[in-house]
């Protein structure tokens, strides 16, 4: 897949990171008992005619298994097939495991769905929750004190106004947030949570109905506005718009800047290939890096989920090229205001990167090839397969080095037939 870089200093820049990448020394590892070996993928099969499930997978670099599915553990009952598997949470504790379907109502199902993942190697099913007003289940947050906040981006119906539900420490809903939720396109899909400041921020991305039955005319409606919220009293202080009021970016993500003073945040705008800095406290949002330096003759970029370190040094950003295959990109944000990419990874035509999660000691980026196909609705206007591979980075100050030991396809390992990997979590467990 061919790139336009429109400038000769934007290509220095990248020369100059592919560089430092080329003199940077190869990784080592040494035996840690407590990093992670253990990688649970939620994942669902392609015909939506097998259950959805969980897989095992080994993680320890050091095992001949490394990158093998070691189990899959499905869904039971009537609601085990064809909730689209998406994002993922995991407790404050490390023992559970939140799991969102992501198009469950169209089968009148329960929407989100908790392990046990005490013994990560095995993990077990606890319950299972359909919260009466909210639906399309997107990103999970744990709490402090146990339990998570997860986004809906849909109302009962699948349209708007979404919810923030809460779960507690027992896993039951306690209440879907705000008490009086926006009636201005309030579609929340990324969230990020601070409690030492008692903040939250959340992200509006589209109108999911509106993508799964297109008709007389009606068109997909992108949303473009950050909320922040006082997160004890799960109340909506201010509503930031982001880009052009006019051509609403699709802010797909949000996250809080670790350590900033500031208390800012990045969002990206799916839709405006732009990256936003977003002041919380004064309500602004500013763009400060532009993605079409990565832009493609072929397909749109879609910048999509960010993740940053605990640092607040390096943020990791998918391209997912709308199904011509993608990109993962490292930026260093040590100024905020001025990102500068570290290091781009093609992943080649076809593989279409989404959901990625670094692992605990930040010396690990784990990346999906799904986004969604909405195979399920008539109409569906989302069609963004990918290849179903997940990809390994190791990562170092400035380098993301693609790991080529770890040979994972959900085409090809697992048992049941072809599959769509999403949302994943690493752990580590104790192994005889």
């Amino acid at each position: 897949m061919r790139r336009r870089y429109p400038s000769v200093d934007t290509m220095c820049a990248l020369a100059v990171a592919s560089l430092l990448v080329g003199l940077a020394p190869s990784p080592t590892y040494a035996d840690d008992e407590k990093e992670e070996n253990t990688l649970l993928v939620w994942a669902g099969d392609q015909a939506r005619i097998r259950p959805d499930f969980v897989a095992v997978v080994d993680f320890d670099r050091n095992s001949s298994n490394y990158g093998k599915v070691l189990r899959t553990v499905p869904l039971a009952g009537a609601g085990a097939v064809g909730n689209e598997p998406h994002h993922v949470g995991v407790s404050s504790d490390g023992r559970t495991l939140a799991l969102g379907g992501l198009l469950s109502i169209l089968r009148r199902q329960d929407q989100v769905f908790f392990f046990d993942v005490t013994d990560p190697r095995h993990p077990k099913f606890i319950r299972s929750d359909n919260p009466p007003d909210a639906s399309i289940t997107d990103e999970f947050v744990p709490l402090g004190a146990g339990g998570f906040l997860a986004t809906f981006m849909g109302g009962p119906q699948g349209s708007q106004p979404g919810r923030v539900v809460e779960y507690d420490r027992q896993l039951k809903a306690v209440r879907a947030w705000p008490a009086q939720p926006p009636t201005d396109g309030f579609n929340p899909h990324g969230i990020s949570v601070d409690e030492a400041h008692n903040l939250m921020v959340t992200s509006d991305f589209i109108c999911p109905l509106l993508t799964l039955h297109v008709h007389n005319g009606d068109r997909v409606e992108l949303r473009g506005t950050i909320r922040v919220w006082d997160l004890p009293q799960r109340t909506i202080t201010k509503t930031i718009v982001v880009g052009d009021p006019a051509k609403p970016a699709g802010t797909i993500d949000v996250h809080l800047i670790p350590k900033d003073p500031l208390l800012r945040a990045f969002t990206a705008g799916m839709a405006d290939n732009r990256l936003y800095l977003v002041d919380t406290q004064h309500g602004a949002a500013t763009a400060v890096f532009d993605f079409d330096i990565f832009a493609s003759p072929d397909a749109p970029v879609w910048p999509q989920l960010i993740r940053i370190n605990r640092a607040g040094t390096r943020l990791f950003i998918t391209l997912n090229y709308a199904g011509a295959g993608g990109e993962v990109v490292m930026l260093d944000v040590t100024r905020p205001e001025r990102p500068t990419v570290v290091n781009v990874v093609d992943l080649g035509p076809g593989s279409g990167p989404h959901y990625l999660r670094l692992t605990a000691d930040e010396k690990r980026l784990v990346v999906s090839d799904y986004f969604l196909v909405e195979d399920l609705a008539p109409g569906g206007v989302v069609h963004a397969e990918g290849d179903h591979k997940i990809h390994v980075f190791n990562v170092g100050s400035h380098r993301l080095e693609l790991d080529p030991r770890f040979d994972l396809d959900f085409n090809r390992d697992i048992g049941s037939g072809p599959a769509r990997p999403h949302g994943m979590a690493a752990f580590h467990a104790e192994v005889d």
